[in-house]
């Protein structure tokens, strides 16, 4: 049922205008409260809190993937890099005991993606960085402080979770698909008007860019990774070779179109965000390679097989970005 819902509002988004202008009024509404609701934040009748150390966000103003947990782990990794040791929140989204439960969990390299969500448990094992999951984005960042000497915070989502205060948003935007039909929900993709970008600090496309303003990012990625015996073939090892390929992540077709641009051609099979495989999922009548993501793999690896694989990949925004980073952090440090 969860697979069909997010097909038909996927289709409704992207592309059925006419259901679209019939939800047109919702949206309108939904825009509203959205605007409300900051509003209040601003005025101080909802609070917000203030933490001691520099707080980036990485967010998006849609529903469904963009790219912006590949940007996250680009993101702690290149911090690393520049000598800042950086923490990571998240709500741990497809984590069922994170997401019922307000206590923060901490993220071990082997914990279980049902428990704190399979971005999290991807962005620990990609950084090693200090990660913590709770859908209480304040109550995250004051377990990650208590339990580290991180000096920054990188928050993995939360562009509208106001109640955390923020010193840098970085929005990141679907090149390929942007905005859809431009409305919020329920009748279009949209979180926050579009104006919301006007406010943010840095504007991240996935994909070819629109506006000078903004940066873009590609996504990187030509081996693949066997998931029962670890051994790493080229993707271009697999040109002629009839592959299944699934994916539950927000824009499944981005994935697909890496394999394709690879020169694969494969049977695909797309599921919703954050689906909780089962090993039925994984069984084709044909005896066929099957390409997956890292993200779906880490939830696939307990009955995984030598016939599944996945392809990981990597963030690289443009040179311009870095730069542009650095200097608006040591303005932050220099305060």
């Amino acid at each position: 049922m969860k697979k069909t819902i997010s097909r038909w509002l996927q289709d409704i988004w992207y592309g059925d205008m006419f259901i679209g202008l019939c939800l047109m009024p919702l949206g309108f509404l939904f825009a509203d409260i959205v605007r409300l609701r900051r509003f209040l934040y601003r005025l101080g009748v909802l609070k917000s809190r203030k933490f001691p150390v520099p707080v980036i966000i990485v967010g998006n103003i849609t529903v469904g993937g963009t790219g912006k947990t590949p940007l996250v782990i680009w993101l702690a990794n290149w911090l690393c890099q520049q000598g800042y040791k950086p923490g990571i929140i998240s709500r741990g989204y497809g984590g069922q005991e994170a997401a019922s439960n307000a206590a923060p969990f901490w993220v071990e390299a082997d914990s279980s993606p049902a428990r704190v969500g399979d971005e999290a448990l991807l962005i620990k094992r990609q950084t090693g960085c200090a990660v913590v999951v709770c859908p209480l984005r304040t109550e995250a960042a004051d377990y990650l402080l208590s339990m580290t000497d991180c000096n920054l915070i990188i928050a993995d989502d939360g562009l509208q979770h106001y109640a955390l205060q923020r010193d840098i948003e970085i929005a990141v935007i679907d090149g390929a698909r942007r905005f859809g039909n431009g409305y919020c929900l329920p009748a279009g993709p949209l979180r926050e008007p579009i104006s919301r970008l006007q406010e943010v600090d840095f504007v991240v496309v996935n994909g070819e860019k629109s506006e000078q303003a903004h940066f873009a990012m590609t996504l990187q990625g030509d081996v693949a990774i066997n998931l029962a015996t670890g051994e790493q073939r080229s993707l271009a090892s697999f040109v002629g070779v009839a592959c299944h390929a699934i994916a539950g992540i927000g824009n499944p077709g981005r994935f697909f179109a890496l394999l394709e641009q690879a020169g694969l051609v494969c049977s695909t099979l797309s599921f919703p965000d954050h689906y909780q495989f089962r090993s039925q999922d994984l069984l084709f009548k044909a005896d066929a390679p099957v390409l997956m993501t890292e993200k779906d793999a880490v939830k696939c690896a307990a009955f995984a097989t030598d016939r599944h694989w996945y392809v990981p990949v990597s963030a690289l925004p443009e040179a311009g970005f870095p730069e542009r980073l650095l200097i608006r952090l040591r303005e932050l440090y220099d305060r």
